[in-house]
């Protein structure tokens, strides 16, 4: 999962796009959001991933300051996702999405 932006602001108010991919399917899903706040991600992902394809067995990240949140930390301890992150200034090992997200 990864945030791209940010973007001109679109005529519903969006300025950046959520972008998270299944690593074994390659499946890509994209998600216009308003801002990159932990709330804000949080809620998409669930309300428009999980709610769809269900609770992944891990989650891959960078080292965000949304995905690194406690609100972030909480939800993935209350649906038993194994939080993974990169290693700093190394986003090569989140390169599926990274690719996505680079100018």
């Amino acid at each position: 999962m990864d945030i791209l932006g940010p973007l001109p602001v679109t005529d519903t108010g969006n300025r950046y796009i959520l972008c998270v991919a299944d690593y074994f399917t390659k499946w890509t899903e994209a998600y216009a959001i308003p801002n990159q706040e932990a709330v804000t991600v949080a809620r998409v992902f669930v309300e428009q991933f999980v709610l769809r394809f269900g609770v992944p067995l891990q989650l891959h990240t960078d080292q965000g300051r949304n995905f690194e949140s406690n609100l972030f930390k909480e939800l993935a301890q209350l649906l038993g996702i194994d939080k993974t992150r990169t290693t700093a200034f190394h986003p090569q090992s989140d390169g599926m999405v990274e690719v996505l997200t680079e100018p």
